[in-house]
């Protein structure tokens, strides 16, 4: 019989050799999240003053990629035992037998280790030290942590998700400045909504875990006032690069665009019924708030590509 303990061990009653793919161990590093990562840092290397050395910001891009795989893997670690339930996560490597807890701890740390000395190595060590707090703030602040604690779990440990866009600008210029922090505004007031609303239409199974989602802890009309409110600081936070004056007109009328439709699929939350069971209007929030963070940080990149060459274009007369 295999039994997850509480550390997300599986228990053979015997030693066993790991029967684990390539495709397990990647599916360890939660690559859908990882994509996200590495789109958001990217954009913060692209958007930072200065130029980088193609190859270093190539070895810098992985690095964080990596870091945040790492996280992940020591994420599905600690969480074993919950994923086992969670009908979403239980056919994770852990929870269905296919890796150990140690592997899943072996490796995440190496990764850790690995990623952040060669950021330092070759990139720089205020960079390097600021992935090395990211996957620290993931895997123990929120997982070991909040995940477990607090209804305002989500807020809180969403910071982890908002840094690497600053880490990719503190790769190019070496520090921080306002328009990273905005960057990372963006993200870190759109994570609560994001996950409220799956939160919504999945608090039977967080229920079942012990994990103090708000809807579980506060009821549902509570949180869909608190996504609504999400919703709009995020639509406002979209804005500010316009605001502030490091992207143009153009893009702030996207994300104007982008920021009322997402306070419109908020809204939409607010009307639906407590007894509605399947949650459609949750359910189109969730997708929406994906579709919002990649097109916001792609209308960034799309701005600072225009500005690029108006100037080139400039120059040549």
């Amino acid at each position: 019989m295999t039994v997850i303990d509480t550390t997300g061990n599986l228990d053979h009653g015997d030693l066993r050799l790991s029967e684990a793919s390539a495709r397990d161990f990647w599916a360890l590093l939660k690559p859908r999240v990882m994509s996200l990562v590495v789109f958001t840092a990217f954009a913060g290397m692209v958007l930072a003053p200065g130029a980088i050395n193609p190859f270093i910001g190539f070895v810098a891009i992985l690095c964080i990629a990596v870091g945040a795989g790492a996280s992940g893997a020591l994420n599905m670690w600690y969480d074993a035992d919950i994923d086992a339930v969670m009908k979403r996560t239980a056919t994770r490597p852990i929870p269905s037998g296919r890796i150990t807890g140690q592997e899943a701890l072996g490796f995440g740390l190496t990764l850790s280790a690995f990623s952040v000395c060669i950021l330092g190595l070759v990139v720089g060590w205020f960079a390097a030290g600021f992935l090395a707090f990211t996957i620290f703030f993931y895997a123990v602040v929120y997982t070991m942590w909040l995940k477990r604690a607090t209804p305002q779990n989500i807020v809180i440990g969403g910071a982890a998700g908002a840094f690497p866009p600053m880490i990719g600008w503190a790769c190019v210029t070496g520090g921080v400045s306002v328009e990273s922090v905005v960057l990372f505004l963006i993200i870190f007031l759109w994570t609560p909504a994001h996950f409220w609303a799956l939160a919504l239409f999945k608090m039977g199974e967080y229920g079942a875990v012990g994990v103090p989602m708000l809807p579980n802890v506060r009821g549902i009309p509570t949180t869909k006032v608190h996504i609504l409110v999400y919703a709009v600081l995020t639509a406002v936070a979209g804005i500010c690069p316009t605001l502030l004056g490091f992207a143009s007109l153009g893009y702030g009328a996207v994300a104007l665009a982008l920021g009322l439709g997402f306070v419109w699929y908020a809204i939409k939350v607010q009307s639906m019924p407590e007894t509605d069971e399947k949650m459609l209007p949750a359910k189109k929030l969730f997708a929406f708030s994906l579709v919002y963070l990649f097109a916001i940080f792609s209308a960034l990149l799309a701005d600072r590509a225009v500005v690029a060459l108006l100037a080139a274009f400039g120059k040549g007369f």
